[in-house]
């Protein structure tokens, strides 16, 4: 929400001396997030008059049009002479008043003004357009063409309010009242204790039964409907300078009068409004549900076909609007056209004015459904004062009377479901007990006052909250509205005091060595938001009848595109490689730690947890049941180099052994023996995938897959050739764990090594014959090394030569070669009897 201070003082007595950045720190103080000030007209210095356009002569022989004018600026140059200007627009004429900046004067952006030569002719300062001045888009699309009865040589810095402080606010969900003037202006009132001048504060005529007929048929949608009529507009009549500039400086473009007045009060009282030609509209005006796929145009030309969830207003031919979100083409606003032949103005004479208040979540989807955020749904999404419907209209019945010549007619309609006032009982000493400071009960009713409810009660307080807060349904708001107003940084800072011996779990130990040790090889943790759509996982190469593919759907998503939370990490890792190879970063090494999430069998409504006591255990037990479930993975993803070439010698790039070494890492860091055998799954090449196990309980299970992505999976999410990547269930990993991680001995005796050479068939993969050399080995085994992988004739079709170095130590004393050559043909024995395996040369 951006707020022109000079439009905030005329709610406020605001001291003259408080500037943009005093304001901003005192609505800070209050909770409002002030983001930046913007200083308008900064470093703009005069002369800047209206001027008036005398002659116009059309320069030729340069390759765009070019107009050599002289302007009327009356005693502004010193010399009361025409002024001789060059300019190359074409949407203004002689007779024209417009805005000339003369030499000498500094335009924003440090754009000084002297007379110069151009296209042949001097020209002695500029005729200027709304962007040269920071004004922004007033719709012409060439010079500001001022109205006829402003005086030539009139200051135009103070015409068109060119210097302003305007404060950007982000506005939070919960605080929609904050998306207007006059919401901003009750927060400024209570910052420096002043008293509001409430614009919605009018004398509004009582219903009556000669309104324009409306009929509503869901009042659980449309709760408050006011209709005015005004007739006898003058279509040729023009926004005020005034009303432009402060749409401008709010950030919405002028259009035309009777649309920048409805606008306009929407920035002013929060309420949208909508005006509807009444010549357009045919018999009753209705709100109903749509039909489902009813087809309908919108205002901005597009061709929506409706929901059946869908709120619209309707006439007796169907709809002409979507509720709360765009009007329709078949009741718009008509431009002003003068008739050539005889002179006459057409246009729109006559307009039905909408203030209605409409159900929140009903409008958020629909804006979503469609795409098509407006200024009226973000703020009937965030909460919109259905006691400021009648006030709206009125303020803009009173606007189109006085700036286009209109006549309000004597009829109101006002369509109202009754609806009982909200009120919330809460002990005054309770904002005391949330924020550990004593506030006392004046201050606790002062503040709740101040914010508009009513509060009456001694001990136990009756707070009737004000119709502008919707916000506000427990005590637990009350207590946060008396907490901001006394000011945040008056509460005390106290540190917890934890029980001694208490600490990281082992869980939380293990997932930060897993975290440093991945950064240790080499890796960058990227950190990815856990909601995929489901496309991705076709892009990915999963089955259809993987389980990966069941996911848990968010009830309101962030994004459509994105409705579902992850069962993998790739999508989000791999959308990081792409972004950052797209960047120019080709050498990449990514992981991330994180959760993801799995749907249960039985789906489970969650209990709401209690906030004045510790939730007991069952209340805990039965919450996590009916969460999903949230295993930890890990995943890394490589592209481009792992080694850099230089001086020193050759690089190399990432291949699947990087891929498969990472998850070694981790198991390393977990103290698990990791499997590594030859897979097949979704994403990764089938030739060059590694499948991931451990043994848990006596029972091998798979935890994961390394290695390098299918051509097609690469090709589909856009990455570079050859990319690599590791995924792995850790809380599996863990699971597979004996104990605590035991720190490695050092034997100060010598090392024994033996190599061996095996033969086996061409489809055995090397980490079978690993794992049965090391669990026939012993306990002398220290380690084990496959160094050399050799298929030749020598060896004999389909079969390979594995070579394995294997150390053997004892901790205790020197091995003899006898006994590590028993610890060698033990190992080859077993090897032999589950793989066939046979020594080479044998």
């Amino acid at each position: 929400m951006r707020v022109p201070l000079s439009w905030l003082r005329e709610y406020v007595d605001l001291p003259a001396t408080e500037t943009g950045r005093d304001v901003q720190a005192k609505l800070i103080e209050v909770g409002l997030e002030v983001e930046t000030v913007e200083q308008l007209g900064a470093g703009l210095k005069g002369p800047l008059v209206v001027g008036k356009v005398l002659t116009i002569e059309e320069l030729e022989g340069f390759k765009k049009p070019i107009r050599f004018c002289t302007v009327d600026v009356g005693t502004a140059n010193g010399t009361g002479e025409p002024q001789e200007i060059v300019c190359g627009a074409r949407n203004f004429q002689v007779g024209d008043k417009v805005v000339v900046v003369l030499p000498g004067a500094v335009l924003p952006g440090d754009f000084a003004i002297a007379a110069r030569k151009t296209y042949g002719k001097t020209s002695h300062g500029m005729i200027c357009s709304g962007d040269e001045l920071g004004m922004g888009d007033d719709g012409s699309g060439g010079i500001i063409v001022l109205p006829p009865e402003h005086e030539v040589g009139t200051d135009a810095i103070e015409l068109l309010e060119l210097v302003d402080e305007v404060l950007d606010i982000a506005v939070t969900p919960d605080r929609g009242y904050a998306l207007s003037m006059r919401g901003v202006a009750r927060e400024a009132a209570i910052a420096y204790g002043l008293p509001l001048r409430d614009p919605a504060l009018l004398d509004v005529p009582a219903p009556n039964s000669f309104g324009y007929p409306v009929k509503i048929s869901d009042p659980r949608g449309c709760d408050r409907f006011t209709a005015r009529t005004v007739t006898g507009l003058q279509p040729e009549a023009r926004s005020p300078i005034w009303l432009q500039r402060r749409l401008q400086k709010v950030g919405m473009r002028p259009v035309s009068l009777a649309v920048d007045i409805t606008n306009y009060v929407m920035m002013e009282l929060g309420q949208p409004l909508h005006a509807y030609d009444r010549s357009r509209v045919q018999g009753t005006i209705g709100v109903r549900r749509a039909e489902q796929g009813e087809k309908f145009t919108t205002l901005d030309g597009a061709k929506r076909v409706l929901d059946a969830e869908d709120l619209v207003i309707t006439d007796d031919r169907g709809p002409i609007g979507i509720a709360g979100v765009m009007g329709g083409a078949n009741t718009e606003i008509a431009d002003s056209e003068t008739d050539p032949e005889t002179g006459e103005v057409r246009g729109t004479r006559e307009v039905v004015i909408e203030a209605a208040h409409f159900d929140a979540i009903s409008i958020a989807r629909t804006a979503r459904r469609h795409k098509l955020a407006s200024e009226a749904s973000k703020r009937f999404e965030r909460g919109v004062d259905p006691q400021a419907a009648a006030a709206a209209a009125q303020r803009t019945v009173d606007l189109l009377v006085l700036l286009a010549g209109g006549s309000a007619e004597a009829g109101v309609t006002e369509v109202i479901a009754p609806t009982a006032p909200r009120t919330i009982t809460m002990p005054a000493d309770h904002p005391d007990r949330v924020a550990g400071v004593a506030y006392g009960r004046e201050t606790v009713v002062r503040r709740l006052q101040e914010v508009g409810c009513d509060v009456y009660g001694q001990d136990a307080l009756t707070v009737t909250v004000p119709s502008w807060r919707p916000d506000l349904a427990e005590p637990n708001d009350l207590a946060e509205e008396v907490i901001r107003l006394e000011g945040y940084e008056n509460l005390p800072s106290t540190l917890p005091k934890p029980p001694a011996g208490r600490g990281l779990t082992e869980r939380q130990r293990l997932h930060r060595r897993v975290g440093r040790a991945l950064a240790g090889a080499g890796y960058v943790e990227a950190l990815s938001y856990p909601f995929i759509g489901e496309g991705v996982f076709d892009q990915l190469g999963l089955a259809a009848d993987d389980p990966a593919r069941r996911v848990v759907k968010l009830a309101n998503p962030l994004s459509d595109e994105e409705p579902a939370l992850r069962t993998t990490l790739l999508p989000g890792l791999l959308a990081a490689l792409r972004r950052n190879d797209g960047r120019g970063a080709h050498d990449q090494a990514l992981f991330e730690t994180g959760l993801v999430f799995h749907p249960r069998e039985e789906l489970k409504v969650a209990v709401r947890l209690p906030v004045d006591r510790r939730p007991s255990d069952e209340e805990i037990a039965s919450l996590t049941d009916a969460l999903p479930v949230q295993p930890r993975h890990a995943a890394v993803v490589l592209a481009g180099a792992r080694e850099q070439s230089g001086w020193w010698g050759k690089g190399r790039p990432a291949d699947w052994a990087d891929a498969v070494e990472s998850a070694r890492t981790i198991a390393r860091e977990a103290g698990v023996e990791l499997i590594v055998d030859k897979g097949q799954y979704g994403p990764w090449h089938p030739g060059r995938c590694a499948e991931l196990k451990v043994v848990v309980d006596g029972e091998i299970v798979t935890v994961g897959h390394a290695g390098e992505l299918h051509p097609r999976v690469v090709k589909a999410l856009g990455v570079p050739a050859r990319t690599c990547a590791m995924e792995l269930d850790l809380d599996r990993l863990e699971s597979a764990r004996d104990g605590a991680v035991q720190a490695p001995r050092i034997s100060t005796f010598p090392v024994a090594t033996q190599d061996v050479a095996l033969v086996v068939d061409a489809e055995v993969p090397a980490a079978v014959v690993e794992y049965f050399l090391r669990g026939g080995a012993g306990e002398l085994l220290e380690s084990i090394r496959l160094f050399d992988v050799f298929e030749g004739e020598q060896i004999g079709e389909g079969k390979k030569s594995l070579a394995y170095a294997l150390r053997f130590r004892a901790a205790d004393r020197t091995l003899t070669v006898d006994e590590a050559s028993a610890a060698r043909d033990a190992a080859v024995a077993l090897a032999a009897e589950r793989t066939g395996a046979v020594l080479r040369g044998a």
